[in-house]
């Protein structure tokens, strides 16, 4: 599907049903807003559907009881690292395969594609060696009973040493990304989740035909779903009909594209890296206040980071836009579909924040009716809330600078307004100021609404324009 020859730009709901069935939209010229709303509909609805399958896939297990619930605990905190190579590497990926497109280059788009793929199977080989014949002493290492390792070691052998379709799945989807089909990168996440959130129970409970595997049935539906996922996005490469078609004469590694690749998705894992760490400093220190703390934190932040998942497709579309902006030569149609992409973050998120502000106490009694937690669950989603403006220009610049490839700015921003600003703040509201939890929340919020005004400084500025990638 091609972009109307009338003249006329479509109505809302032709934008919607083409961000959907996903076309070869040109994003380097037309109106900036419509390309938005075409990159950004398919990335929200993919992210809304990889949060529906955690939602399901805990709640199966959790009908096996503490240990199984304990074990796919464990082994997520392990695949962290796994998840922060493929978003690490998906970075250093969006940005050359748009840049490449920009140019109108879909030859030097596959080519980086490729060398992202064998850069992703290096790492998931290294980790699933590993996770394959270290199971057990892995779940022991982060404080596994002995019997949360005797149910749970075959989950944890089987998510580790089958990582990479997890590591593919959402490397290849930030090719599609990069390149502007987001609505193939959707309809993989749908097609393996959708297979993942059926075969779950099967294997689980061994309803039908299926063998009744308890905890690990959920590591194996997890697999499947993703690795059909993995099979058709490697099927849409090969297809002479999409953006990026990978040639046999392009397989070879090439080690100058590959080292360009290297040192954008090297800083770009540690930037990653970074933000997660910084939130486990932040859990470290709200466990000082006991569990209650701890559970209200984690209900909380939960909501947060589910009504945040919008967002992050809008950030992500900004990027893409960056990306192809510079490579089409067009950096000022690049920044200001930052902008515009920015102040369509800021009205979703106003409005939610000022939902979670006047309605906090209602909507986290739908979670729980805790006399110690749900006060404590209210309060973080009140207070944090109150950044929700800020956190809507700082996630959609950060993205930017990375589509870009700008990916230091965004990782010294990181160190600087969450190592060395929001834990020291956290710790001093906390514990000195004595404001127990609430410190924490207040330290969460200045930390991003600090993040959002420097990012937009450093953004004015304009050296992001001058990165060649």
């Amino acid at each position: 599907m091609t972009q109307p020859e009338t003249g006329q730009t479509p109505g809302w709901w032709a934008t919607v049903r083409e961000a959907i069935r996903g076309s070869h939209h040109d994003y380097t010229s037309g109106p900036i807003g419509r390309a938005i709303v075409l990159l950004a509909i398919p990335m929200v609805m993919e992210m809304v559907m990889e949060s529906v399958f955690a939602v399901v896939d805990v709640f199966w297990v959790a009908h096996l009881g503490p240990n199984a619930v304990a074990t796919v605990g464990l082994t997520e905190s392990v695949l962290t690292l796994v998840y922060t190579a493929a978003l690490g590497l998906s970075i250093g990926v969006t940005a050359m395969v748009a840049r490449r497109i920009g140019e109108k280059n879909p030859a030097g788009a596959a080519e980086a594609a490729v060398q992202g793929i064998a850069l992703g199977l290096i790492v998931a080989a290294v980790v699933g060696t590993a996770g394959a014949l270290l199971a057990p002493r892995l779940l022991e290492v982060m404080g596994a009973s002995p019997e949360v390792i005797a149910v749970g070691s075959g989950y944890t052998r089987i998510m580790l040493g089958g990582n990479v379709v997890i590591l593919l799945l959402f490397l290849i989807n930030a090719i599609f990304r990069g390149a502007g089909d987001a609505a193939i990168a959707m309809r993989v996440l749908w097609l393996a989740n959708a297979i993942n959130i059926l075969l779950g129970p099967c294997f689980i409970f061994g309803l039908g035909p299926f063998p009744e595997l308890g905890v690990t049935g959920a590591a194996v539906a997890t697999t499947i779903g993703r690795g059909t996922g993995v099979l058709y996005q490697l099927y849409r490469l090969v297809r002479r009909d999409g953006r990026i078609v990978i040639r046999r004469d392009q397989l070879a590694l090439r080690p100058a594209v590959m080292r360009t690749l290297l040192r954008l998705s090297g800083t770009g894992t540690f930037q990653v890296l970074v933000g997660t760490a910084s939130w486990i400093g932040l859990v470290r220190i709200i466990s000082t206040f006991g569990a209650e703390a701890v559970a209200g934190y984690t209900i909380g932040i939960r909501i947060i980071i589910f009504a945040l998942l919008p967002s992050w497709g809008l950030s992500n579309a900004a990027a893409t836009m960056v990306g192809q902006g510079l490579g089409a030569g067009k950096p000022e149609r690049a920044e200001r579909a930052v902008w515009l992409a920015a102040f369509y973050n800021m009205l979703f998120l106003g409005t939610v924040g000022l939902a979670f502000v006047l309605l906090a106490d209602s909507i986290v009694l739908l979670f729980t009716t805790d006399p110690a937690v749900a006060p404590v669950a209210a309060q973080c989603l009140r207070v944090i809330s109150y950044g929700f403006l800020f956190y809507a220009y700082g996630m959609v610049l950060t993205q930017s600078f990375n589509g870009a490839g700008d990916t230091w700015t965004p990782t010294w921003l990181n160190l600087l307004c969450f190592w060395l600003w929001e834990i020291p703040l956290a710790w001093v509201l906390s514990h000195q100021v004595g404001l127990g939890p609430q410190g924490a929340f207040l330290a969460v919020t200045a930390a991003f609404s600090t993040l959002a005004v420097v990012s937009a400084v450093l953004f004015r500025r304009g050296r992001w324009k001058l990165r060649r990638v």
